[in-house]
């Protein structure tokens, strides 16, 4: 069922061509203003679902899905620029695709769908968006850019963190079966 929440989570994907397209044309202003309008459909979508009894099985695999979509090729785009670093985007998307290889070995051999997000999970995603944010913010605010790199290093470290808990938690559910 298409809820208010589900509506919102998809046009939260929708929205990623048009950032990743006018972040590749430099159009910093408009980049910046739709991915903060997507983090906002985020939180939103979260508090209606939770609200109003809207949460899905719908909502918890596309929820999960715009997230690594947004940030995965945000990220990867502003690495491209030269916004981040490179091997920043090479430990994000590492990190997404060993939880997907996981999340496959968890179905196939445990009939689990998934691990709930951890804490530390949530925080990385947090740190991951800001860390997108400022890198785009930083083309506005030239201050801002001696702060690009401890929070860039501090994501990579959350990033590897959360994905090592992961892995862990993942290992510890196919001990039991």
């Amino acid at each position: 069922m298409l809820t208010l929440a589900n509506r919102l989570t998809i046009l939260r994907i929708l929205m990623v061509p048009l950032i990743i397209t006018l972040l590749l044309y430099r159009i910093m202003d408009y980049a910046l203003a739709i991915f903060c309008l997507a983090g906002l459909t985020d939180a939103l979508d979260g508090f209606i679902a939770r609200s109003f009894r809207q949460k899905t099985a719908l909502g918890m695999i596309l929820d999960p899905l715009a997230d690594k979509l947004l940030l995965t090729s945000s990220l990867l785009t502003l690495a491209f620029l030269r916004e981040v670093p490179r091997w920043f985007a090479i430990v994000v998307v590492s990190r997404d695709l060993i939880l997907i290889g996981g999340a496959l070995v968890l179905l196939l051999f445990a009939g689990k769908v998934g691990i709930p997000p951890s804490i530390l999970g949530k925080v990385t995603t947090g740190f991951q968006l800001l860390t997108a944010f400022f890198a785009m913010l930083d083309n506005f605010v030239p201050p801002l850019h001696p702060t690009i790199f401890p929070l860039v290093f501090t994501t990579a470290v959350c990033t590897i963190l959360s994905g090592l808990d992961y892995v862990y938690r993942g290992a510890r559910l196919l001990d039991g079966h």
